[in-house]
């Protein structure tokens, strides 16, 4: 899906918006996201951290969960914001997360520089596992033919 300039710059607003909200007290690293679901709403979300650091989530996960826990299963696009001089690309759980709901999702970063990354989530995470994955294992027989 091609997304319009004047959407992708409310996704950058959206997620620059989130990292105000981070809950970052151990890493001082605030992080927003903000996608785009396939209806065209937009849903953002920051990172959440925790002191038992594992269940820590990324402004990614929580901005696509916020999306799906309103009826949306697809994503176009996500744009992760860090009030950094370069652009972060976002970690490999997130990226597995971007892959589940947006396989085809065009991934923006963008931090307080001038740089900025745009890619794909098929470039990012290359021959990801996936639903497609699970459909096959399902269609298997076991060893007594059943």
């Amino acid at each position: 899906m091609e997304v319009p300039k004047s959407l992708i710059a409310r996704l950058e607003d959206a997620a620059r918006k989130a990292a105000t909200y981070s809950y970052c007290p151990y890493s001082k690293f605030p992080v927003g996201a903000a996608v785009l679901a396939d209806g065209g709403e937009i849903f953002s979300g920051c990172n959440i951290e925790n002191a038992s650091f594992g269940l820590t989530t990324c402004a990614e996960r929580t901005a696509i969960f916020q999306a799906v826990s309103n009826g949306f299963r697809r994503i176009a696009a996500v744009v992760l914001y860090t009030p950094t001089s370069r652009p972060v690309s976002p970690c490999g759980a997130c990226r597995q997360v971007i892959q589940e709901f947006g396989p085809d999702a065009r991934v923006m970063s963008i931090c307080n520089g001038s740089g900025r990354i745009e890619t794909t989530i098929q470039s990012l995470l290359p021959e990801a596992f996936g639903p497609h994955d699970l459909d096959e294992s399902l269609h298997l027989e076991d060893d007594d033919g059943r």
